[in-house]
């Protein structure tokens, strides 16, 4: 029997009371049947001392949902694991990049396509017109560098009346139609082979696509041919040992698939679509443990 430690939200947080426990669910169903047990324990128990994960084969970060609301706590726990050698997966140095949603710039640098993109230091009524200015758009879509699940994401009009914040990073894109008609496309890597690709979309007159706020899910039987060969430049420019990515993406006007995010962190594998029911990550697992054993 495999033993496996997943890192869940601290026991103070209050975002996710009833979500996050589902989805635990369905990792352990997934793994039991391969012979791997699954132990929760929240990240915070382990951010200086981590001699409670010396046991594991491996530690999964997959339910530390949260982590955005203390990011400094956070960031010092991804030190002190790889500092530590944690058997993690992804490695601690994949998650502290993989934190900050400015890594979209490097990717781009890299030749990833990414929607237009400003990186302001903080939010305010010049930032928000100067992007409306540069890209043309009649929407933006404003969110922190550091998030998760929707944080602080906002739809921009022209019209609307924006305060200046409290010097938060934040990301400014045109807000793509598409999300509406088309939905986002994930796609899910398990030892970088593509297991399974799911479309979301959200319910009308909403633009995010979490299912907390009603977002609807389903199976894309056959990926688009450019949707695959985007997600698979952005693995190979990321350049490290993955266990498990989702690649999330949202074609254009003209149809080219843009990434919107690779989460590499904790993202939902969406196993309540998966054919597979998971089978694909358990066996990716199995292949870690030993190769790192």
């Amino acid at each position: 029997m495999i033993h496996v430690a997943i890192l869940t939200p601290d026991p103070a947080e209050v975002a996710y009371p009833d979500l996050w426990p589902k989805v635990l669910a369905r990792l352990q169903r997934a793994l039991d049947g391969a012979g791997i047990a699954v132990i929760p324990t929240p990240w915070t128990m382990h951010e200086d001392d981590v001699s409670g994960l010396r046991d594991y084969a491996c530690v999964l970060p997959l339910l530390a949902w949260g982590y955005h609301h203390d990011a400094a706590r956070w960031q010092r726990a991804c030190a002190t694991w790889q500092r530590e050698g944690v058997p993690l997966a992804n490695p601690a140095r994949v998650l502290a990049w993989n934190t900050d949603k400015r890594y979209l710039r490097e990717l781009a640098a890299r030749g990833v396509a990414i929607p237009p993109t400003a990186f302001v230091d903080g939010l305010s009524p010049a930032t928000v017109e100067q992007a409306f200015a540069d890209t043309g758009a009649d929407a933006l879509i404003a969110k922190p560098a550091i998030s998760g699940g929707a944080w602080k994401t906002r739809r921009l009009r022209r019209s609307d009346l924006v305060e200046a914040d409290d010097g938060m990073p934040m990301l400014l894109q045109p807000y793509l139609p598409a999300i509406e008609t088309q939905g986002e496309t994930s796609l899910l890597f398990f030892g970088g082979r593509l297991s399974h690709v799911v479309n979301k979309r959200p319910v009308p007159g909403e633009f995010r696509i979490q299912e907390e706020f009603g977002g609807r899910y389903a199976l894309v039987p056959e990926p688009p041919a450019g949707a695959v060969a985007l997600a698979e430049q952005v693995l190979q420019a990321v350049g490290e040992p993955l266990l498990y990515a989702r690649i999330d993406m949202v074609p254009d006007a003209e149809g080219r698939w843009l990434l919107m995010e690779a989460e590499l962190i904790e993202p939902d594998f969406y196993l309540g679509v998966d054919p597979a029911q998971g089978a694909g990550f358990a066996r990716a697992l199995q292949d870690w443990v030993r190769a790192n054993g």
